[in-house]
């Protein structure tokens, strides 16, 4: 698609929100939801065809959130005759030309929950034919994404592509001790490869040294190479005092992350509703918190979603989807 045919997309786009009423002026009157942000409309269009908001606006405070709602909420999957959580439906969006946009529909019956799960194979002995069905599942139940070591990034975006299903991969993983720069080159790597989201281990030895200045580094430089997409920063909760677990919360929010995430699944500890709850409540409302590690059934997913965790890291995916009885421990 070239340049001037996709500033005509964005064009029509603009035109269909205005049609349907979500637009006044260049104003979005929207008024429901954390999606819920007003201001004027602007875009430009990067010299690989990316949409970008506008500049002055970044540093702006988002509109907060309704009372119990957390902003980082992943989105129903859409519908034909089901668009309340979309402003425009795909079909529309197609119609003028954006034939790559992607809707996931499950074809299989699953929960709700669904859509808080990063579908997760990081085991160091898995085969090409586990990613191939890890990604299967993914689209048959619409998980929000699959996550795999970076060296299945590529086949993965090839098995998902079109599905409406995220890639997201692991970086400094587990140990979270290589340097900034390897991390960030290794975030550029995933997502050059096809990468939507980003899961970095923060150093913990910095943090428990409290040298809060090289956390922040280490997090800032991961955050630089992946401007556009998710970062999270892993914590490893299970090695950390709850005063260190509220300073790195502190840096990953300071440093512009959009989620911190509870656990590797790798250091001899997962997820509790205490530390997940500790982070909702030092993170705030409009950061993401994703809760991973022994998360192996729908109750403890359903504590994990009530304590402020708005996406899950599991294996046991398909347990906790379809309320069934988890086979073997897992990530």
């Amino acid at each position: 698609m070239t340049e001037a045919q996709l500033r005509n997309v964005v064009e029509e786009v603009v035109k269909a929100l205005a049609a349907k009423g979500f637009l006044k002026g260049n104003r979005c009157e929207c008024e429901n939801g954390p999606k819920a942000l007003k201001g004027e409309v602007k875009t430009s269009i990067g010299s690989a065809g990316k949409v970008f908001g506008n500049a002055a606006s970044w540093g702006a405070a988002p509109a907060s959130p309704a009372k119990g709602q957390f902003s980082a909420l992943p989105p129903k999957a859409a519908h034909d005759d089901e668009d309340d959580d979309a402003h425009v439906d795909a079909k529309i969006i197609q119609a003028v030309g954006a034939d790559r946009v992607s809707v996931c529909k499950p074809t299989k019956k699953g929960s709700d929950t669904a859509r808080y799960v990063d579908h997760t194979l990081l085991k160091p002995n898995a085969t090409q034919e586990e990613i191939g069905k890890l990604c299967e599942e993914a689209k048959n139940f619409c998980f929000a994404s699959v996550c795999v070591n970076p060296s299945y990034v590529a086949l993965s975006a090839q098995l998902l592509r079109g599905s409406g299903v995220k890639v997201c991969t692991v970086v400094g993983f587990p140990l979270g001790s290589t340097t900034p720069t390897v991390k960030a080159i290794e975030a550029r790597d995933a997502i050059a490869n096809g990468a939507d989201e980003i899961d970095m281990v923060i150093n913990i030895g910095a943090l428990k040294s409290g040298n809060d200045v090289v956390v922040y580094d280490d997090i800032k430089a991961v955050r630089d190479a992946t401007r556009g997409k998710v970062l999270k920063v892993i914590l490893e909760t299970s090695l950390l005092s709850n005063e260190e677990k509220v300073r790195a919360c502190a840096a990953s929010k300071k440093a512009g992350a959009d989620f911190v995430k509870t656990s590797t699944g790798f250091g001899g500890g997962g997820a509790t509703v205490e530390d997940v709850k500790l982070m909702r409540e030092t993170v705030g409302p409009l950061m993401g918190v994703k809760a991973s590690g022994g998360i192996r059934d729908a109750k403890i997913a359903a504590d994990m979603i009530a304590a402020g965790a708005t996406r899950l890291g599991t294996s046991a995916s398909i347990a906790i989807v379809t309320d069934a009885k988890s086979e073997g421990k897992g990530y």
